[in-house]
């Protein structure tokens, strides 16, 4: 599985939606309230997800700033949008140039699902450039690590230990926080003066969730070979797992978090 590939992104936006948070949702409503107009660049944007999120429940007009580097994904965000909405797609890639995606007119930086995904230092990097701007944050969908599997097998717990080992390689910024990264967001935005809304925003994927459940499992499973774990025990882990979920018997949660930051004019 491909974290970022079309199709992946579609079959997972149902799920997101239905996992965001909507206390931290309310939380940048609330921060926007008012405005009769707001300029947003969503980072990582991938085909949209966000801005199919959030900008129907903002009565602002609004501009949205698309930014990522994948070429084919920016093609499938969306290129047309209601009056009110002006939306652009740029491609930038952010490991380098997160600079060039802050600067200019910007009353919020959202993104999803990508801090997990980033280091140590760029993470330190995002929150610094958006202090020196004010910038208040929404981030979503952060992987946290915890991961329930109904009914549980004797290899579940080593297969997410290397899934979780694994999650914190390079995945293009330098070694990924993985895991740690809903921890280090909000230490990482306190450190610079901002204040930060947290909330739980888990999957949740019952028995009739077959098809996603399976790229789920299939995505740990060759994380966790890649991580040296043999391939006997994944093999087996896996083709167990599939059953259960062919079955209709398998349920899952996996773990996320969604984050509102904003500064107080305290550092």
């Amino acid at each position: 599985m491909s974290a970022f590939a079309a199709a992946w992104l579609s079959l997972r936006e149902p799920y997101d939606m239905r996992a965001r948070s909507p206390k931290v949702m309310q939380a940048v409503h609330a921060a926007l309230a008012g405005r009769s107009s707001v300029a947003i660049v969503d980072l990582a944007c991938g085909t949209g997800s966000t801005f199919r999120a959030l900008s129907p429940h903002l009565a602002a007009r609004q501009d949205w700033r698309l930014v990522d580097n994948d070429l084919s994904l920016l093609a499938r965000a969306p290129q047309s949008s209601p009056p009110r909405i002006q939306v652009k797609a740029i491609p930038i890639d952010i490991s380098r140039d997160l600079e060039a995606a802050l600067d200019g007119p910007v009353d919020l930086v959202t993104t999803s699902a990508l801090l997990d995904l980033v280091s140590q230092a760029w993470l330190d990097r995002l929150a610094i450039e958006a202090a020196a701007r004010a910038l208040p944050i929404y981030a979503a969908l952060t992987y946290d690590g915890r991961v329930e599997l109904d009914p549980a097998d004797c290899a579940d717990a080593r297969i997410v230990a290397a899934v979780n080992r694994h999650q914190r390689s390079d995945k293009g910024f330098g070694p990924a926080l993985g895991p740690d990264a809903p921890t280090a967001a909000v230490a990482a935005l306190a450190r610079v003066g901002y204040a930060v809304s947290a909330d739980a925003a888990d999957w949740l994927f019952g028995p009739d969730d077959r098809e996603i459940q399976t790229e789920i499992l299939i995505g740990w499973a060759t994380a966790a070979r890649a991580i040296g774990e043999s391939a006997a025990a994944v093999i087996g882990w896996l083709e167990r797992r599939r059953k259960l979920v062919a079955d209709g018997r398998s349920s899952m949660r996996v773990g996320h978090r969604d984050l509102f930051a904003h500064p107080t004019g305290t550092r």
